[in-house]
């Protein structure tokens, strides 16, 4: 599964912004034919990024591009027009049923077999921000084999429950958690929501840290200003990746020997700490950071 640190929206009428995008290094490229785009270019729109996909170098980022939801019109023409030049991802908004997503597996699965594709070979990424998905989480989350992670979009989940977002973000607490614990529990990768004042930085990296805490894999941006700060806070650090080397190390020594629980540095290591020790390397390779 690749690593999505960073996942950036860019609206995917401007195509100067696409270009942009393929210089800084993000992780996902997310050409956006949703809410970034007005209802009359939404035409113009699907050609500027079938364009992209055909024609520009995105070195090593995810091509990925969230259409209009799926009981919308305009999201069949999205497909149609997207499908063709291959993204990587689909990015599925305003979703509230497994069957929303089934929908959208079944016409790409009928492409890539009329295309001599590899079957499965297009990943969806799927966006929890209504009410309906969260009570649904445990039946969307296995909904399909092609979803590779859940999305939290916390300002249409608010707008849709009546509540006021504010800057500690405590009012989406538990619906955030739940799209960690729901992509935990079915191997998925969990990205948290966006910040939208892009001018402030140190509040990006505050949250940033509590979506390292909760155990968000990585973040959704709208500003090439947020990219290093984002991809740096969900890149385990040196000294976490040496001291996940060491305790690996060790437990691999003291396994041949038949011990299950060891001390290390004054405390004990057993295997929750030793999941946590490889999921650190993984993130890190994932990352590039290690081979």
């Amino acid at each position: 599964m690749r690593s999505r640190r960073a996942l950036l929206y860019m609206p995917g009428s401007d195509d100067h912004k696409i270009k942009k995008a393929l210089e800084l290094g993000v992780d996902s490229i997310c050409m956006d034919l949703e809410d970034g785009v007005a209802i009359n270019r939404k035409d113009h729109a699907r050609q500027v990024i079938a364009h992209a996909l055909a024609n520009y170098d995105f070195k090593n980022a995810e091509k990925a591009v969230r259409i209009n939801p799926i009981n919308n019109p305009f999201a069949l023409r999205d497909l149609e027009t997207i499908l063709p030049v291959r993204p990587h991802a689909i990015v599925l908004p305003k979703v509230r049923f497994p069957t929303d997503i089934r929908k959208v597996s079944a016409i790409i699965t009928e492409h890539e077999k009329k295309q001599g594709l590899l079957i499965g070979e297009i990943r969806l990424l799927v966006i929890i921000e209504t009410p309906q998905a969260l009570v649904n989480l445990r039946e969307i989350a296995q909904a399909d084999s092609r979803i590779e992670a859940l999305i939290f979009g916390a300002e249409d989940l608010i707008g849709e429950i009546g509540g006021i977002r504010t800057q500690n973000a405590n009012e989406v607490l538990f619906a955030r958690s739940s799209v960690v614990l729901y992509a935990a529990a079915f191997q998925l990768q969990a990205i948290d929501m966006v910040y939208f004042n892009f001018k402030d930085l140190d509040g990006l990296a505050v949250e940033c840290q509590r979506g390292v805490e909760l155990g968000f894999s990585g973040k959704q941006i709208i500003h090439p200003n947020q990219v290093d700060i984002v991809q740096n806070a969900f890149t385990p650090s040196d000294d976490q990746i040496a001291q996940a080397e060491k305790i690996i190390h060790e437990y691999n020594i003291y396994t041949e020997s038949g011990v299950g629980a060891f001390a290390l540095d004054g405390k004990l290591i057993d295997a929750p700490i030793i999941k946590a020790a490889y999921n650190i390397i993984n993130k890190a390779r994932a990352a590039g950071k290690i081979i």
